[in-house]
């Protein structure tokens, strides 16, 4: 997996070859298409991508990370992005 260009920063990865990954998304997501799908991988860590775009790239985070995330998502912290 290439470093990723911030130091410290997720990782992304060319997981296309990958078909016994289990992309899910949440129930509350667009019929369209227009979604974000993640997918656990080895060693703790999550894969992240654009449900439309299942050929490219994808983030990778660690479980950490992820966990820091949905806690600011639970507790509002980027409300202000959809209000």
């Amino acid at each position: 997996m290439p470093d990723s260009v911030v130091p410290g920063g997720p990782r992304w990865a060319d997981l296309s070859w990958r078909s016994d990954l289990r992309w899910r998304k949440s129930a509350h997501s667009n019929p369209s298409g227009n979604c974000v799908e993640v997918a656990e991988l080895e060693r703790g860590r999550i894969a992240v991508r654009n449900s439309r775009f299942i050929e490219g790239p994808v983030l990778v985070y660690t479980r950490e990370e992820i966990a820091a995330f949905l806690e600011g998502v639970k507790e509002g912290d980027f409300d202000d992005l959809i209000c």
